[in-house]
């Protein structure tokens, strides 16, 4: 897990903001090689379970990798930068559709996810103290030509997490109200772009030990802030400067809670014991400001669970807490 780091400045990359068009136009190709994925009704927590657990790499990132990797041109290759999640999702993404790809780690990531990543048909390179670190070097690998996709801040990326809302919005309509894990903010941007002018609500939900998102999206601007070890390694660490999420995230989102370790660990054992659901904590994010009060609710409310790639030993200590 990431440790108490902070970013030195980097050159801000231009990056363009996906259009609701955007979404659309990815849907179709995420369609191709993905099934829509489940939504479980929790009576005790009163709202939907959106299951992205189901998806082939375990974690929703697999949609905004399908659709920036299938956007490539002829001969591209990829480097990307990765808690573990996006990497899984690039690394088998790159191996469906016959891509060259370089998933950077840090040295901190999830074993569970590393793991996994070496089973993928990616080349796998390890460095740095946090995901700060992981994705400077892994933006210096692109320098020679490759293409940089990044977890959050990526146009292509932003626009397959949105493809998760036109499923919301299909099965349920638009009165609803979305409680979306939150890092960098792909997820959430892309949700909120397509979700909000509908009408429904979406609200992000940021571990408190990684608030990196939360004060971005109060004050305007990103801030470094310091990165604690939590649960929610996929939500751990700081925001790229310039990434077009924030702003996505200001003019739709209706707001950003943070959850404290004890909570997220609550919500692991909640999906556990009521669903048999394994939820990593980054995972379980949107059930733990559900169970914790912390959510206004209108309409129809769905949490994302978003991940199930925990170690053993990370699940045997949340259900142990």
């Amino acid at each position: 897990m990431p440790g108490n780091e902070q970013c030195t400045v980097a050159p801000v990359r231009d990056v363009e903001a996906p259009t609701v068009a955007d979404v659309h136009v990815c849907h179709v190709r995420v369609r191709e090689l993905l099934a829509p994925t489940p939504l479980v009704e929790s009576a005790e927590l009163g709202a939907l379970l959106k299951l992205e657990t189901f998806q082939p790499t375990g974690s929703f990132k697999v949609r905004g990798a399908v659709a920036a990797l299938t956007a490539l041109g002829a001969g591209e290759s990829v480097v990307t930068a990765s808690a573990g999640n996006h990497g899984l999702a690039v690394a088998w993404a790159a191996g469906r559709l016959g891509i060259d790809a370089t998933v950077v780690v840090a040295e901190t990531a999830s074993p569970a996810k590393v793991e996994a990543l070496r089973r993928l048909p990616a080349e796998l390179v390890v460095h740095g103290a946090g995901y700060d670190e992981a994705e400077r070097h892994a933006l210096e690998l692109a320098a020679d030509g490759r293409r940089y996709v990044s977890a959050y801040n990526d146009r292509e990326v932003i626009a397959g997490q949105g493809t998760l809302a036109l499923e919301l919005l299909s099965s349920l309509g638009p009165e609803l109200t979305v409680v979306c894990p939150t890092g960098g903010g792909g997820l959430a941007a892309g949700v909120a772009l397509v979700a909000a002018p509908a009408g429904a609500r979406v609200v992000g939900v940021v571990a408190a030990a990684s608030p990196a998102f939360r004060v971005a999206f109060e004050q305007g601007r990103i801030v470094d802030v310091p990165v604690l070890d939590t649960f929610a390694d996929g939500l751990a660490g700081n925001i790229e400067l310039g990434s077009v999420t924030v702003a996505l995230a200001r003019e739709h989102l209706s707001g950003v809670v943070e959850v404290s370790e004890e909570e997220i660990a609550a919500a692991m054992r909640f999906l556990v014991r009521e669903h048999g659901l394994v939820a990593e904590g980054s995972g379980a994010a949107a059930v733990a400001a559900l169970l914790a009060g912390k959510i206004e609710r209108r309409g129809t409310t769905v949490a994302l669970v978003t991940g199930r790639n925990v170690t053993a030993a990370t699940l045997a200590r949340a259900l142990g807490a």
